[in-house]
């Protein structure tokens, strides 16, 4: 019977450069696995990504914009689509593994909170004591502990590495996890832009001139010209990244959109209750543990209540956030039917 698993191994072997990671040389999985006869490890950790709670959660969580009132803003899911697709181009030219990319471009917000980045903010402050909250941290745990009832999804060494060294302050000690770094921002800063348009917080008009003559003038081109500079910037050596000059505009285009967007009193009005909302519910669990979820109780045993009711709440959608409160908090005859 044919062995596909091999076969493709066999093909990488072929069309993967000598800085990309190949399949059978993966360092593995915490806890080891028989490999398929169909999809390589990285493929595996695909299907496993895509099939889990916490990534069909992602379609619920916020981008950007609180509660945006229309069917085409970004979500925390589209946004990892979009990453993701960036990603793989990225890799595919410079002939490294897709399928690793894919992977730790599919989990690499998993851990993300509702309510976007005021979402994290809001869990950073309620944990300062335990030194803070990390999306990227988050979506390791989720990773590792928190998905299939507590079981974890066992994904291999270099999708994890990945996944938590997209920030800005880490490296992936692989191409493919240092390409998912890049594609996050080059993401973002753009689809921000478009939403923000969208909105009417932003006019093109508004976008300086010398980010336009550097990047385009839209989306499109601002994408196209990101990627050709990583592919020619990042040709050969050990590093994925802009060419200075593109990096020097994409600073520069970033700090226009903290400035005009990230920041904008219209855009984050609401942003100061959500930390209302999550502290809420939080202190809550703390006060009430016995009515978090089975599974959540077991982590409390293993790593302390605070942590768990931190998983808990961190892991909600923002309807469910919203659901929540208005539940624990506000009386019956109040509520909205």
């Amino acid at each position: 019977m044919t062995n596909f698993r091999e076969k493709r191994e066999a093909l990488e072997k072929v069309v993967i450069s000598q800085r990309g990671v190949l399949a059978v040389n993966t360092k593995g999985r915490a806890i080891p696995e028989l490999e398929c006869d169909v999809r390589t490890c990285f493929q595996r950790d695909v299907d496993r990504i895509i099939h889990s709670k916490s990534f069909r959660r992602l379609m619920h969580k916020t981008q950007v914009f609180l509660q945006p009132e229309g069917d085409h803003y970004r979500t925390r899911l589209t946004h990892t689509l979009e990453v993701s697709r960036i990603a793989r181009t990225i890799a595919r030219a410079l002939e490294l593994n897709e399928d690793l990319t894919e992977a730790i471009a599919l989990g690499h917000d998993l851990g993300h909170t509702p309510f976007g980045h005021a979402g994290e903010r809001a869990m950073n402050d309620i944990l300062v004591a335990e030194g803070g909250f990390r999306h990227a941290d988050q979506s390791l745990r989720v990773i590792d502990k928190i998905e299939k009832d507590g079981k974890g999804l066992n994904l291999t060494y270099e999708v994890r590495n990945g996944i938590v060294t997209h920030t800005a302050d880490r490296l992936a000690e692989t191409l493919e996890g240092q390409i998912v770094r890049i594609a996050d921002r080059a993401a973002y800063i753009n689809h921000d832009v478009d939403d923000a348009i969208r909105a009417g917080i932003l006019n093109e008009a508004d976008i300086p001139e010398e980010i336009i003559c550097a990047l385009g003038d839209n989306y499109s081109a601002r994408i196209d010209t990101m990627i050709k500079d990583i592919l020619h910037a990042s040709l050969t050596g050990a590093r994925i990244c802009m060419s200075p000059n593109i990096n020097f505009v994409f600073d520069s285009f970033h700090n226009f959109m903290y400035e005009n967007v990230y920041t904008n009193l219209r855009a984050k009005s609401e942003e100061k209750k959500v930390f209302g909302i999550l502290s809420g519910i939080y202190e809550y669990y703390l006060k009430n543990p016995d009515h978090l979820p089975p599974d959540y109780l077991i982590f409390a045993e293993q790593d302390g209540l605070r942590r768990a009711a931190a998983d808990y709440v961190s892991g909600m959608t923002d309807k469910y956030a919203m659901s929540q409160f208005s539940t624990l908090f506000i009386p019956e005859a109040w509520q909205v039917k």
